[in-house]
């Protein structure tokens, strides 16, 4: 007499199956993600830099000059995101930023008579590189 069993579980194959495909779903996700996080990283860049813009144009006002350093504007930058200010006085501005994560993108910007940085071609218009 067999005795019959119910079958319970899956076979070592079924598994194997569903961590392969589970695999290739990994192998495409990861380097969009990557990607998301870059676009991310650049936005930051070119977000802190208009925002350094706006309040240079501030202490302009009250000074007669630009901020040679961003500590004089009291500019607080998103996390990660170095701000440097090149050249600075009556005339105009140029600033890089950058952010350890975003390695090798740098972005910049200049205003007024400023020598241009970083790749910036056009006043007031940040360029990423």
């Amino acid at each position: 007499m067999r005795l019959s069993r119910s079958r319970q579980g899956f076979t070592l194959i079924e598994l194997l199956v569903v961590v392969v495909v589970l695999g290739i779903l990994a192998a495409l996700a990861i380097p969009k993600f990557q990607n998301t996080k870059g676009r991310a990283y650049a936005g930051a860049l070119k977000s802190d830099l208009k925002n350094v813009a706006s309040m240079q144009e501030d202490y302009f006002y009250y000074n007669e000059t630009y901020a040679s350093n961003v500590g004089a504007l009291s500019f607080t930058s998103s996390e990660g995101v170095t701000i440097n200010i090149a050249e600075a006085d009556g005339r105009g501005w140029s600033a890089t930023s950058t952010h350890p994560a975003a390695f090798p993108l740098t972005c910049a910007v200049f205003y007024g008579q400023a020598a241009p940085v970083g790749g910036a071609t056009a006043e007031g218009v940040v360029h990423c590189q």
